[in-house]
């Protein structure tokens, strides 16, 4: 198989994250030849490996939401990147954050940093799937990245920016109480007399 021609048909399938098993399905190879092949093409730099077994074409990357949403699953995009996606908070963070159920990990593409809190399984969900030209992206609604957020800061795992001026016009204020309560009802309590001090 020639690079181009594998480009070529990735692009056609929008097959852009992929595993050596996808890569051994749409090409119909065994699995010894996907491996030299990917190993080979990520050596050569045609391809990047995201992590073991993760690769994508280096001369299409995905953006860092995509990347985010593959590298560690299951994942949503959270916290301070998910507000600054949302135009909530000024700034956007050079981590690219997010929830998971799984235990917390950290993984660095590119010098980009990924970093994944994790979360109680009662508590993973306020999410949706964004759709933008050709990519889709599971991001937490801005009330619920408001709630993952300040959450981690009333457990001390994460720091209070007070330069973060929050935009609470942009904010339902109903819905975040309502995301509160997926926390517990002790750090409901906590999170709540927290929030109302923004909003």
């Amino acid at each position: 198989m020639k690079p181009i021609e594998v480009r070529e048909e990735l692009k056609k399938r929008n097959i852009n994250i992929f595993t050596p098993d996808i890569f051994s399905r749409t090409f119909q190879i065994s699995s010894s030849k996907t491996k030299y092949f990917l190993e080979r093409q990520a050596k050569d730099g045609f391809l990047l490996r995201l992590k073991q077994g993760l690769y994508t074409l280096n001369t299409d990357l995905p953006s860092e939401e995509e990347i985010a949403n593959a590298l560690y699953k299951p994942s949503y995009i959270s916290f301070e990147y998910a507000l600054a996606y949302y135009g909530i908070i000024p700034e956007m963070p050079y981590t690219v954050t997010s929830a998971t159920t799984k235990p917390t990990r950290t993984f660095t593409v590119h010098d980009k940093v990924f970093f994944y809190h994790s979360i109680k399984r009662e508590a993973f969900t306020g999410y949706a799937l964004i759709k933008n030209q050709d990519k889709s992206i599971l991001i937490a609604e801005s009330e619920k990245a408001l709630v993952d957020y300040f959450y981690f800061v009333m457990l001390n795992r994460i720091p209070k920016n007070d330069r973060l001026i929050i935009n609470v016009n942009k904010i339902n204020k109903d819905k975040v109480f309502q995301y509160v309560s997926l926390y517990g009802n002790r750090s409901s309590k906590n999170v709540t007399d927290l929030l109302k001090t923004i909003l």
